[in-house]
């Protein structure tokens, strides 16, 4: 399995909206690019699929900005993935009908794999995340 570039900014730009939630702060975008090193219209993209997840909301002109739409205990970072890269499976197979589906010894070590991962991305939310920073 392999994050892309959009995820990893993803993440970085959502554990930075849930410090500014400590700080009681709406954050804008260009603040963010600039502090975490995001290329702005690709975070400005970011935020579009997080906004559309129901993870962040947008507050528009002056004083605007991003926050996050919950408590940053309330999510996790699966959905952060998730919103960012779609539902994953490692292999294609599972997503997808496989003809060797019923004969594939291999497929339900790919399942529980799967399943590892898919719960220790739920495992975990962005208040643990600040919590290991500090």
């Amino acid at each position: 399995m392999r994050i892309s570039k959009k995820t990893q900014y993803g993440l970085r730009a959502m554990v930075y909206l849930a410090k500014c939630l400590s700080k009681k702060k709406i954050c804008p975008i260009k603040e963010i690019s600039k502090k975490e090193k995001i290329p702005l219209s690709f975070l400005e993209k970011i935020f579009s699929k997080l906004e559309k997840a129901n993870l962040v909301k947008a507050k528009k002109g002056i004083g605007g900005g991003y926050f996050l739409a919950k408590k940053p205990e309330k999510i996790k970072i699966g959905q952060i993935v998730e919103s960012l890269e779609g539902k994953t499976n490692l292999v294609r197979c599972l997503r997808y009908f496989c003809p060797m589906s019923k004969k594939c010894s291999a497929k339900i070590f790919w399942q529980k794999l799967n399943r590892v991962i898919r719960s220790a991305l739920d495992s975990v939310t962005l208040a643990d995340l600040i919590r290991q920073k500090e």
